[in-house]
């Protein structure tokens, strides 16, 4: 009996770990970058000699990033499109149903695409968004949906997060559809980036022809499935909120000149990753990285979380080898939301400051969740890419480049914001402090999970 017990545990144990290797060894080996990626690639294409008509501004505060999302869903008069990575039906979350909710029923078109793990853990059943999926002008389709008969899959995530309304205009950028990211909430929040885009001329309006015909593809993926309710759901409530809204915000229902709030751009390109669920070519990493190598004078990063293997830290070396000023700002290692972001940083934070790089780490105790960079006075960059193995082998990654002196100006202002209250690096174990600095301390009950985090699943960090 006791022998039949053994081998019963040896066999489930056997089936335990071939299922965990069909879910890492897909992804556990990092493609190189292609001939046909490498000999694409021109820098010139990211600059522009005259005004194209369209425009951009920097969308820093979370308050205002909720207050534009609405704005341009309620006048919207034809098509919504929506992609998110994670979508909760929180405060921010109804708010932004209630407003797609309300121009469904006037006969707006609405596409929604979410990310399978977004749709198991908060969407599929919830009333809330039944009240929305329900209605007829109203599409919904799951990428990459989970399923545990296809674990080479489980780990492909959708990360982008855009809005289209109409030819209107368009926002970008890294922040999902919840309070965290969106609206003046107390509590728990992360500060993120976004840029809205217009144009003169809805026309001609190139950039949003290449985010459409970028969402088309991803929608018509044999892994975008599509799912449709016919339950009841809480859209009573939904438009009850929406009055309430258009009483006590209705300053974000009021149309807007995007001529005066926006800047002039002389070029703006999508740089994206490859679009299946499977392991990626890095191109989003490769081109940024390449772009950013031209650089004359400087260079500015902002990232959350830095997980890298050797050759995009020799990608990252060699930045700082051509560019006089190379600087990078992440979350301090106490401040970091992100276990095996903390984790990998304390880790590896010598090895990524022999690439000369010049660190700086937010430790305001906000999680600082921004993906943005600048080069010179011309290129300004927002999107969902972190500088991780996960956004460049892993996920699917937009990241919008402009060439705009104007906006490069802003959005080194707003980054330089958080800049001036972080910590300045000399080395692995030691900063240059401002006075009155005093750098959260690393409690030791944080200590032994980050170094028992690290014994445990270093070896799987490109997962992560």
């Amino acid at each position: 009996m006791k022998k039949h017990r053994l081998r019963n545990r040896l066999i489930v144990l056997f089936l335990l770990l071939a299922y965990v290797c069909a879910i890492v060894l897909p992804y556990a080996r990092q493609p190189a970058v292609t001939a046909a990626t490498i000999e694409g690639f021109t820098a010139s294409d990211f600059y522009g000699d005259s005004d194209t008509g369209q425009r951009a501004r920097i969308i820093s505060d979370n308050g205002e990033a909720l207050a534009e999302r609405i704005r341009l869903i309620s006048q919207a008069e034809e098509e919504i499109i929506l992609s998110t990575f994670d979508f909760n039906a929180d405060d921010s979350g109804k708010m932004l149903l209630a407003a797609l909710l309300s121009a469904s029923q006037r006969g707006v078109h609405v596409s929604l695409l979410v990310d399978g793990l977004a749709y198991a853990t908060g969407i599929l059943g919830n009333p809330w968004f039944r009240a929305l999926t329900r209605e007829e002008n109203v599409e919904l389709k799951v990428y990459n949906p989970l399923n545990p008969l296809k674990p080479w899959n489980l780990m492909g995530r959708l990360h982008d997060k855009y809005l289209i309304a109409d030819r209107t205009a368009y926002i970008l950028g890294g922040r999902n559809c919840y309070d965290f990211f969106l609206g003046d909430h107390d509590g728990y929040k992360n500060y993120d980036w976004d840029v809205l885009v217009c144009c003169e001329d809805a026309g001609a309006f190139p950039s949003l022809d290449q985010l459409l015909e970028y969402f088309r593809s991803v929608w018509a993926l044999d892994e975008c499935h599509a799912v449709a309710s016919r339950k009841e759901g809480k859209q009573e409530e939904l438009l009850a909120l929406y009055s309430r809204m258009q009483e006590e915000h209705a300053d974000w229902f009021l149309p807007v000149d995007y001529k005066e709030l926006t800047v002039p751009a002389r070029r703006v390109r999508l740089v994206s990753n490859p679009i299946g669920p499977q392991v990626k070519e890095p191109v989003v990493f490769y081109t940024i990285t390449e772009l950013m190598e031209q650089a004359e004078e400087s260079v500015s990063i902002h990232t959350p979380y830095i997980l890298c293997d050797d050759w995009m830290l020799g990608q990252l070396a060699d930045i700082c080898i051509s560019v006089p000023e190379v600087t990078m700002m992440t979350n301090s290692v106490a401040n970091n939301g992100n276990p095996f972001g903390a984790m990998d940083y304390y880790a590896n934070k010598e090895k990524l400051l022999g690439s000369g790089v010049g660190m700086l780490e937010y430790d305001s105790g906000v999680s600082y969740h921004g993906k943005c960079f600048t080069i010179d006075d011309r290129i300004a960059a927002v999107g969902s890419f972190n500088w991780d193995m996960r956004s460049a082998y892993l996920d699917t990654e937009l990241m919008l480049v402009i060439d705009s002196p104007q906006l490069n100006r802003q959005l080194r202002e707003a980054m330089g914001g958080y800049e001036q209250d972080a910590l300045r690096v000399i080395d692995a174990d030691s900063y240059d402090l401002a006075e009155g600095q005093t750098p959260q301390p690393l409690t030791p009950s944080k200590e032994r999970r980050l170094k028992l985090l690290y014994y445990l699943a270093y070896w799987a960090r490109f997962l992560m």
